[in-house]
């Protein structure tokens, strides 16, 4: 099977990113979104970005004009039927994931490949909503996609081997590098650095040190290029709690438990650089510290 059709369930932060990479390894995109304000958004984000690309000479203006040809949209799930593989890239919610599989399966093609780019949820479960476990996977992009090198790819227990080699040749082609998880909550990268962050605002909620101190004390006493909380931020405070309480639940160990101060940070809607605040203030010139 060849892939070259590829639909984009999702147009925010990962959504956009994983349109923009794949449109520049030659495939077509189609994004879709529940509103055309998003699907403008990001388009107008990915010609930024490419355009960044330009100007630093990774790509010429000619790469630029033919990825964001290969870049449609559309406001119904349904037209996402004809894809090769589809990506689902919607919020970190099961429920939400699973309404849009729902949704999605009676249109899709007999060989279509379904993916999710969640960073936590199982896949073996959420394959298990659909007619086709076994071609099925785990496809997690970091963020920001164009920039990160890795991509996990995390087999459901059904997931088959032709589903798992065509799509590690896809991350080669994207310029990308796989690295193999299992199907455990959050898998390799979130397992390690979801509790690290937790625990720096455990660190912060017991008074040990402030915002500033503690991302100070990781980018320069372990050489981190962002400190945890400033990392968060750029995360999205609502997606590292959703983690968390993918982990509690999922592993049942006290050590996974979210910090009480990260839950009062997303129940006030200070969620990171997204909505402007969280655990540093984004509406002035510069993020100042909220603790």
């Amino acid at each position: 099977m060849d892939i070259q059709r590829v639909g984009i369930v999702g147009a925010g932060q990962m959504g956009n990113g994983i349109a923009h990479v794949f449109a520049l390894a030659g495939y077509d995109v189609l994004m879709t979104d529940i509103s055309q304000e998003s699907l403008d958004r990001a388009r107008a984000l990915i010609d930024g970005n490419l355009e960044r690309q330009v100007t630093r000479e990774k790509i010429t203006a000619e790469d630029k004009a033919t990825a964001m040809a290969r870049i449609t949209s559309t406001l119904k799930l349904s037209d996402l039927g004809q894809s090769d593989l589809v990506i689902e890239a919607a919020t970190e919610r099961e429920t939400v994931k699973n309404a849009i599989f729902e949704d999605l399966v009676p249109h899709l093609k007999p060989t279509t490949i379904l993916t999710s780019n969640t960073s936590s949820i199982s896949i073996t479960r959420l394959a298990s909503r659909t007619d086709r476990p076994e071609k099925f996977m785990g496809f997690h992009f970091m963020n920001p996609v164009p920039v990160m090198q890795l991509v996990e790819l995390i087999r459901g227990i059904a997931t088959d081997k032709e589903t798992f080699d065509l799509l590690h040749g896809v991350v080669e082609r994207l310029g990308k590098t796989a690295a193999t998880a299992e199907d455990f909550p959050a898998f390799i990268v979130n397992r390690i650095l979801m509790p690290m962050i937790n625990e720096a605002v455990y660190t912060l909620y017991e008074g040990v040190g402030n915002v500033s101190s503690i991302d100070l004390a990781m980018k320069l006493g372990t050489n981190h290029p962002m400190g945890p909380l400033e990392l968060a931020d750029f995360i999205g405070l609502d997606t590292c709690l959703a983690i968390m309480n993918v982990l509690h639940d999922g592993l049942a160990d006290t050590k996974y438990r979210p910090c009480p101060l990260l839950t009062k940070y997303v129940e006030a809607g200070w969620l990171g650089r997204k909505s402007g605040r969280g655990f540093y203030d984004y509406r002035g010139d510069t993020p100042v510290p909220t603790r």
